[in-house]
């Protein structure tokens, strides 16, 4: 699928992995809907790349509010063709803690509902409006094609949901549902032109990694064996980028992480 006049929704888009993808849609002559917490960054994107973005405040737990998100992409840009959903959240505590208490189970939920139920709902919204346009022969690509990319979902995992760390079970638990969420949904949607996909990035220089010790991030480029360095976002961007481009990956769920392994 070509990127260019094609829209695209794009969660966490305002920092972080979801800018980087926001910005190269957009140098890409794409369209991105921008759905995020963030009021002030997300709006200052908008006015930066202008009018091929849009910002709409947006918790991707919430139905109502990722469908008005979808809304104003069908009304906006004329239809979505695509979303990578990059929101999500890091929870960390241990299962006991030091006087043997358990861990918080509300904490533990939210991990999921945003990282794992989240995910779904952004799937599940998108996808249903991009089988609605290809049914209504509303903007579709290459329509008389047997085999027409007509859209295309990109779930962000972990290294986490495979490597899981002590400390990690929400985190990693939610992750490893996101990597199981990829093949299911992909043999669904086939027969609809939607292709499903999965990036499991390791470590990477985001703002929530940004917010970590300076010797514990030391530690962490030190035990990528190459690269040695953090990952860049705009190489998460670039993977997004082939896999909207390339037609034939789906249901297939990519480690871009320098060949790290978490011990």
């Amino acid at each position: 699928m070509q990127i260019e006049q094609h829209s695209f929704l794009v969660t966490g888009g305002a920092s972080g992995l979801g800018e980087a993808v926001v910005r190269a849609i957009v140098v890409k002559g794409g369209k991105a809907i921008i759905a995020d917490l963030n009021e002030s960054a997300g709006q200052a994107l908008v006015n930066e790349l202008g009018d091929n973005s849009r910002f709409v405040r947006c918790d991707i737990t919430s139905g109502d509010e990722v469908q008005a998100a979808v809304a104003m992409a069908e009304k906006e840009f004329d239809g979505l063709q695509g979303s990578i959903n990059c929101a999500g959240i890091a929870v960390v505590q241990k299962l006991l803690d030091r006087e043997n208490n358990p861990a918080d189970l509300d904490a533990f939920s939210r991990g999921v509902n945003i990282n794992l139920v989240g995910s779904f709902n952004v799937a599940r919204l998108v996808a249903a409006s991009i089988a609605k346009r290809v049914a209504n022969g509303s903007n579709v690509e290459n329509n008389a094609e047997k085999n027409a990319d007509q859209g295309v979902i990109i779930n962000t995992a972990s290294i986490a949901a495979f490597d899981g760390q002590v400390g990690q079970a929400s985190y990693a638990s939610s992750k490893a549902g996101v990597v199981g969420l990829t093949l299911p949904l992909a043999r669904e949607l086939a027969r609809h032109g939607i292709r499903v996909m999965t990036i499991a990035p390791g470590v990477f220089a985001t703002p929530m990694m940004n917010a970590i010790p300076e010797k514990a991030r030391e530690q962490l480029e030190a035990s990528v064996p190459y690269p040695k360095r953090l990952g860049n976002p705009n190489e998460f961007a670039k993977l997004v980028m082939h896999i909207i481009d390339n037609a034939y990956l789906n249901g297939e769920v990519i480690r871009l992480d320098g060949a790290i392994r978490m011990v």
